[in-house]
């Protein structure tokens, strides 16, 4: 048997992570080579499926719920589609690959990559200074768009628009970091502190998505411009349109469909069979109307289901230290969204 090539090695490379990654695989093997794709490529796919989770939250009670993958996202999907929907998916997942990049940076998982020390020992206002380990998001940001980005290797209306969206994620995770400080003196005087900057919990980052989604703005593309694809005519109306957005806002170019029917062609699951939760003194208003809003407005019918449940139970402290408990069963009553009444 010959020995293979290095050609040869590196297709057969290919293929593998070809199937095993997401949608970022294969572009960014090509462009950063594979000591860089494999050094980033598991934080990468970590902070997408973390952007696709936190979607699935912040949509869990609405008629689209999220893609289960960030495979939609990809350019050769052949569904591609710039909704206001498809906005917030560019964005969280652009947000989610440059949150778990920082988070893994600033803990030093990364060679040559630790704490933003930029500002360290400046001072920073009255009675503090920049110290501490500020979370360096300037490389989360640098990797997020060369992973994330790539995606996009064309240049009509439809991509600027995902670059643009993929871009106000990744902003978001600058807009909701906070300071954190330490004080310093003695016996706890606090006569300086230190200060340094530290990202929010992702979810902090998702509610601050979601505002951005309510308030997207659609764009009013010229249709024969749209039309011209990759040409220069749709590259001067993309310009043209987007001098006046701003950068941290949400933009889409196509109405969204019914998302109350299932559309295999496009992907859609619809409502029926959504588990719906009708009102409880516990719940938010939002919860409360779930039912009505997938169920009702979907023309569907509110079916109550019994289902056995197990929950702890007869909890019992045991010194020291431990709480043992039993598993009871349960029959509780469950809502969902049906075409009948059984």
């Amino acid at each position: 048997m010959q020995p293979m090539n290095f050609s040869t090695v590196l297709v057969l490379f290919l293929c593998c992570v070809f199937q095993l990654s997401s949608a970022w695989t294969m572009n960014n093997f090509l462009m950063t080579g594979p000591k860089a794709y494999l050094t980033y490529a598991s934080s990468v796919q970590v902070g997408a499926q973390s952007g696709i989770r936190e979607c699935k939250r912040q949509f869990a009670l609405e008629k689209w719920n999220c893609p289960e993958n960030t495979r939609s996202l990809s350019p050769h999907n052949g569904l591609r589609s710039a909704t206001r929907e498809t906005s917030f998916v560019h964005a969280i997942s652009a947000a989610g690959v440059m949150y778990t990049l920082t988070k893994n940076c600033t803990a030093g998982d990364f060679d040559n990559c630790g704490c933003d020390d930029s500002k360290i020992g400046q001072p920073g206002g009255a009675g503090w200074i920049w110290g501490g380990c500020s979370d360096n998001v300037a490389f989360g940001e640098k990797i997020s768009k060369q992973f994330v980005d790539a995606l996009e290797d064309g240049h009509d209306s439809r991509a600027a628009v995902n670059l643009h969206n993929n871009e106000a994620g990744r902003l978001a995770i600058k807009a909701t970091m906070r300071k954190a400080c330490k004080c310093h003196g003695v016996s706890g005087s606090c006569t300086i502190q230190t200060c340094w900057m530290q990202m929010a919990d992702f979810r902090e980052v998702g509610n601050y998505l979601k505002m951005k989604y309510k308030h997207a703005k659609e764009l009013e593309m010229d249709k024969k411009a749209a039309r011209a694809g990759n040409s220069a005519d749709n590259r001067d109306a993309v310009t043209h349109t987007f001098l006046s957005v701003a950068t941290t806002e949400l933009i889409y170019l196509e109405s969204s469909p019914n998302y109350c029917v299932k559309n295999q062609t496009l992907g859609l699951h619809g409502t029926e069979g959504r588990e719906c939760f009708k009102e409880d003194k516990n719940m938010s208003q939002w919860e409360k109307n779930s039912c009505r809003r997938l169920c009702n407005e979907c023309g569907l019918k509110v079916v109550k289901k019994r289902t056995e449940v197990f929950i702890s139970c007869n909890c019992k402290f045991h010194w020291c230290c431990t709480v043992k408990c039993e598993k009871c069963k349960r029959v509780v009553a469950k809502y969902f969204c049906s075409l009948g009444s059984k």
